[in-house]
């Protein structure tokens, strides 16, 4: 069977107060009232334990949330809930095992969870708050007043960063007094979704609105929270989660997962570390087309670089003639430039599939060309830092996912290898 990847929808605000996780527990137990064969599964970074509160059957608590971040399937870690809704346990104490924000994103396409899941985060833009923004399918990010849609951006440009896509960004108005105006006799709402749409976000035509029964449903003597569903339905809140929901189930039917994420699922989360999802030329994303393959020797960052953007460096004939002479690998060696040099020139070596070097030539590296962008994008460093630099290029084309399998992955490293051998030696290429 088919791997199936949960769509995953991301609640996410730099403060607190704007309504977090009643959101997500309450969007969890909507989606699954509206479509009861789709699996709806809920997690919470925060540890206040209100998914717990709201889900738990009994006193067992099950596996926890710091599973999801040890490579554990989160099939196999999510419990069924109340309302039929899968939840992980919140966790007291959680500690980052590494510094990858792409770890929760790796770990989810390999899983077969399938469905929705939903990440309640904390109101801080931590390592589990870019996790979690990586990760999303659908970021909300819910606004209460001037202070949260000031904060909103943040967020926003970690999504982005993680290669998200804005038009999936949405601002929510949330826990709104329409009682309350401002000058003019602007309600809040108003305001949020003028200034919202102002900055340049997306705003969603409903809002949250803030109700004493619902405020009820989590502060009563006991730890259980109540859904609104159950517990507040003569609200107007209800029918805003109602409208919420049906939203929601709409981008997931729309929007499967990425081509290029689906096709890596197979390959250990290895040869995905440090990997560039976006050409280091044009910046667009590496999708699912024929690509060139890169590496990074010393930062050992690897990625992609679109066959127009090779040609546009090295002119539209080049890499067709280096092809014609049975060029299999482009190696750059800097190690003339940066500190150690004038930083202007490197040698281009052309290679054949047994390594053996067909012709080598010189390249201007400063000046602003699209070489030194192209290097500095690769290596993450200016040119300046350069320092004994090696980069591996793979000058026949496959997609991404085809060039992080065997066999062409070990033939293509095994060279890679046997060059810088050679180079360590002192014996010629």
């Amino acid at each position: 069977m088919e791997q199936c990847r949960p769509f995953v929808v991301t609640i996410a605000s730099e403060k607190g107060g704007v309504g977090k996780t009643t959101l997500a527990t309450n969007l969890a137990v909507y989606l699954k009232a509206l479509n009861e064969d789709l699996p709806v599964t809920i997690v919470s970074f925060d540890n206040h334990f209100s998914v717990d509160n709201m889900f738990a059957i009994g006193p067992r608590r099950g596996a926890s949330v710091a599973g999801l971040l040890r490579n554990e399937d989160p099939v196999g870690l999510a419990h069924l809930g109340e309302y039929g809704v899968q939840y992980l346990a919140s966790e007291r104490h959680l500690s980052p095992p590494d510094d990858d924000p792409l770890r929760l994103r790796t770990l989810l396409a390999q899983s077969t969870l399938g469905g929705i899941l939903i990440i309640d985060t904390r109101p801080v833009i931590d390592y589990f708050t870019r996790n979690a923004l990586a990760a999303a399918d659908l970021l909300i990010i819910p606004v209460k007043d001037r202070p949260s849609l000031v904060n909103a951006p943040a967020i926003l440009d970690v999504f982005v960063a993680a290669d998200g896509n804005p038009e999936h960004a949405w601002l929510l108005p949330s826990l709104i007094d329409a009682r309350l105006k401002l000058r003019n006799n602007i309600g809040m709402q108003e305001f949020l979704t003028f200034s919202g749409r102002e900055r340049g976000f997306q705003v969603l035509d409903l809002c949250i609105a803030k109700s004493p029964k619902v405020e009820s449903l989590t502060t009563g003597l006991s730890s259980r929270i109540y859904p609104i569903l159950t517990h507040a339905r003569g609200t107007i809140v209800h029918q805003q989660f109602r409208q919420l929901a049906d939203f929601v189930l709409a981008e997931e039917r729309q929007r499967p997962a990425q081509p290029v994420l689906k096709a890596l699922q197979p390959l250990s989360p290895g040869r995905l570390r440090r990997l560039q999802r976006k050409c280091p030329l044009c910046g667009s994303s590496i999708q699912s087309e024929a690509v060139h393959y890169w590496h990074d020797q010393r930062s050992r960052r690897r990625g992609a670089l679109h066959r127009r953007c090779l040609d546009q460096i090295f002119g539209d004939d080049t890499l067709a003639d280096w092809q014609d002479q049975g060029a299999s690998l482009l190696y750059c060696d800097l190690d003339n430039a940066g500190v150690s040099g004038d930083a202007d020139e490197a040698i281009l070596r052309l290679l054949d599939r047994h390594g053996e070097e067909i012709q080598t030539r010189p390249i201007q590296v400063g000046a602003g060309s699209n070489f030194e962008k192209i290097l500095v994008a690769m290596t993450g460093r200016s040119v300046g830092d350069f320092f004994r630099e090696r980069l591996f290029i793979d000058l026949v084309a496959a997609p991404l996912s085809e060039e992080l399998s065997d066999p062409r992955y070990q033939t293509f490293h095994t060279l890679r290898r046997m060059i810088l051998r050679h180079q360590t030696s002192g014996d010629t290429i």
